[in-house]
């Protein structure tokens, strides 16, 4: 309601300014402070000497210091407009009444240190988030604190204006959250801790240190929630970890535009956010040249003569069993990495073949293949320079004894002396001829080795018979082993690799090379995990050494399920075995209406998989879904120039027109441009989002949201009842907030019938 019609408006208004005054005071001791310490780092960056350590320590203290208070005061800034979104009002068993108002950072009073207001990660603050009025408590490093919630509030304030108090009962449908959910979308997403829900906080707030693998319908929040999750571990682990230890992988670079302000709202800076194609090439430290994954999507899509070999042979390259073909051909070649051949100095055996083999395989085989030769090559120098002065100490004995003998047993003569000459010069050559060769002879040694770069091995390993013929009998039919092969190597030939094809060159170069630089990563956030492979979480796992993970998909919207998870179940036990993961399920829809994710759920409900899981909406009714079957797709256009004009005059921010194709958007955009519409076509590729009306390929939408959509053909001919077709046109249907038309040239799929 609004704010000025509220019983208790006098009292919110005056702890509303109190707050806002104190922030401001706040802010600006800090910012008095921060100007006083970024004089002192000014100061000893000019008058910089290395040569004292006091100096440089003040100097690196007084950097951090002052990153932190920028961060402070980024903060402070946002809380002077909008210092708090809720209060609870608790009683603790046997104490006193305590009113916490919860906002996205603490602000402290300096006296006392009590809290003016709480941050939204901390114990506390979960009694807004779960707690029901009547008997409640929340969890704490101390213990669980039990009491009593008498009141839940929620307000609305914008520019330090308290606009409406909202009172919450039992219900969590309430006036607040349907207030957030008309309002309309514009190019980024928002964050969302003034409504998150009760299953999306135990998703926030779940163990760190158990994989947590979270099903989450469409419009549940998915995305909105690992970013505030990243905001929630980081608060609660702040001594422990930074924000350069997680790193979040998203679609693409689009994807990762559309999520670039949630972070910083949430006051959290300097997260690692890329693509899983981008941390593949970091990884294998080679120049690829990725094939866009769309368009093998686009082929099989097209339904074209090769779909299916393409199809099985993306599927046996994506699985765990290729994954073990890749491990077996790794450990063909570390079982011939070592040469037979003893480590010599001249004909003297420093470190026998068996020995350096029981290095290799026993001692050092925790290692990649390479840096198991660094700690040899240590251990031959090691070895070679105590062993060298036994070696020359022998050798001396040696020739000594020889010397004493023609001494003894010879008389003085010509003959005796040349012997003796004779003797001493074959000694001093032996001794030189060990010395020298001792310089070059660990080198001379280590050359025997000759690892391959990832490449390489990759294109040996395809190519290699004896496993190829394994392969046919165990694994894989023929005719699709010799399309995978002939089509990868033709690829990597011509510099060009598949999505398919980064998980085991990964694999490859950490096996043989391990990282090159230590990975500060220790937690990894996946968004549209639907669409990973086994494989690609299995070298994940390897490559972050740690089973600290959030995997977040939603198995209805996998459209690259050839190569993708088609189960919850293979992530936990085969990726996840021995961790026992969390599974967490976000059943609700906040972004669309009944109307839309009924018809939408009626889309997904044909395809009979009981491995799907419906969404529930949210109780916010709208439209009606339309469907409007038009002769033509200029006809098509003319409607759709029409339904943009009724989004301006409905205030709406944002629309799509989905085209199922990539070649179906750059069609409808000439055509739109012939009625004076520009749009822009979305290929994935941009790094900035900027919003308002765009055309987008039906599967570039996943996670993203908008005020209408508009799909531009969902014909008969278009859209057929596959698996396929049938999670494209859902993941379409799913993305709008308020409206959804549906156009069709000529018969509508047969799984919209139910529309007419």
């Amino acid at each position: 309601m609004s704010a000025l019609t509220h019983p208790d408006y006098e009292n919110e208004k005056k702890y509303l300014d109190y707050t806002l005054e104190y922030a401001r005071n706040y802010n600006n001791r800090i910012l008095s402070e921060k100007e006083r310490i970024a004089k002192d780092v000014d100061y000893g960056i000019k008058h910089y000497n290395s040569d004292n350590a006091e100096q440089f320590n003040d100097l690196i203290i007084n950097s951090t210091l002052l990153d932190n208070m920028k961060q402070k005061l980024n903060n402070l800034i946002r809380a002077c407009s909008k210092p708090y979104f809720a209060r609870v009002d608790f009683t603790e068993e046997n104490s006193k009444l305590q009113k916490l108002y919860i906002g996205k950072m603490a602000l402290l009073r300096d006296e006392d240190n009590e809290p003016i207001v709480l941050d939204w990660r901390s114990p506390a603050a979960n009694l807004y988030y779960e707690g029901r009025i009547g008997t409640a408590h929340y969890n704490c490093p101390e213990g669980k604190i039990n009491g009593e919630l008498l009141l839940k509030r929620q307000y609305t304030i914008e520019n330090a204006y308290l606009h409406e108090i909202y009172d919450i009962d039992i219900t969590t449908n309430d006036d607040f959250l349907q207030a957030c959910l008309n309002s309309s979308k514009d190019n980024r997403l928002k964050d969302i801790v003034s409504t998150i829900q009760s299953e999306q906080n135990k998703v926030i707030r779940a163990d760190m240190w158990k994989p947590l693998i979270v099903q989450g319908a469409a419009g549940g929040g998915k995305t909105t929630i690992a970013l505030h999750r990243i905001a929630y571990l980081l608060y609660n682990y702040e001594k422990s970890f930074s924000p350069q230890n997680f790193m979040i992988i998203a679609p693409n670079k689009f994807f990762l535009s559309y999520i670039s302000e949630v972070l910083p709202e949430l006051g959290v800076e300097n997260v690692k956010q890329t693509t899983f194609e981008d941390f593949a090439i970091e990884i294998i430290g080679q120049k690829l040249k990725i094939i866009e994954p769309h368009e093998k999507l686009s082929t099989l899509i097209s339904y074209s003569r090769d779909s299916t070999l393409i199809k099985q042979s993306s599927s046996f390259k994506s699985s765990i069993k290729f994954k073990d073909l890749t491990e077996n051909y790794m450990r063909k070649i570390e079982d011939s990495f070592i040469p037979e051949a003893d480590f010599k100095v001249s004909n003297f055996t420093i470190i026998s073949s068996s020995e350096l083999k029981k290095l290799f395989f026993e001692d050092y085989s925790y290692l990649p293949l390479t840096k198991r030769l660094d700690e040899i090559k240590k251990n031959l120098m090691n070895t070679l320079k105590r062993k060298k002065l036994e070696i020359i100490e022998n050798i001396i004995f040696e020739y000594d004894r020889q010397l004493e003998d023609i001494r003894y047993e010879m008389k003085d003569c010509a003959e005796r002396r040349q012997l003796i000459i004779d003797i001493t010069n074959e000694r001093e050559a032996l001794i030189e001829k060990v010395n020298k060769h001792s310089k070059i002879v660990v080198r001379e040694y280590l050359s025997k080795f000759s690892p391959l770069n990832p490449i390489e091995y990759y294109k040996n390993f395809l190519q290699d018979k004896v496993l190829s013929c394994n392969l046919v009998k165990e694994y894989i039919d023929d005719e699709t082993w010799n399309y995978l092969a002939q089509s990868t190597i033709s690829n990597l030939q011509s510099g060009l690799t598949e999505l398919e094809d980064l998980a085991p060159l990964m694999y490859i170069k950490i096996f043989v090379y391990g990282l090159e630089d230590k990975l500060k990563v220790r937690h990894i956030i996946i968004d549209e995990a639907q669409d990973f492979s086994l494989f690609q979480l299995y070298v994940l796992k390897k490559i972050l050494n740690s089973s600290s993970f959030t995997i977040l998909g939603d198995l209805c919207q996998g459209i690259h399920s050839y190569r993708g998870i088609n189960s919850w179940d293979n992530v936990s036990d085969i990726i996840f075995k021995e961790d026992s993961p969390n599974f967490l399920s976000l059943e609700q829809s906040y972004r669309t209406t009944i109307e839309i994710m009924e018809a939408a759920s009626t889309v997904i409900e044909s395809l009979k998989d009981s491995n799907l899981p419906a969404a529930k909406p949210v109780i916010r009714h709208g439209d009606k879904v339309e469907l409007i079957v038009k002769d033509s797709l200029e006809n098509i256009c003319i409607a759709i120039k029409n339904n943009l004009k009724i989004m301006s005059s409905k205030g709406y921010k944002s629309a799509a027109i989905i085209c199922k194709t990539m070649d179906e958007c750059i069609r409808f955009k000439a055509l739109l441009k012939g009625f004076k519409i520009n749009t822009k076509v979305i290929t994935g590729n941009e790094k900035e989002y900027s919003g308002g009306i765009v055309i987008v390929p039906s599967y570039l939408v996943k996670g993203l949201e908008f005020d209408m959509v508009i799909i531009a053909n969902a014909s008969k001919t278009q859209f057929t009842c596959n698996e396929l077709d049938a999670k494209l046109l859902y993941v379409a249907m799913t993305r709008p907030l308020h409206k959804l038309y549906i156009y069709s040239c000529g018969e509508q799929s047969e799984m919209l019938n139910f529309l007419l």
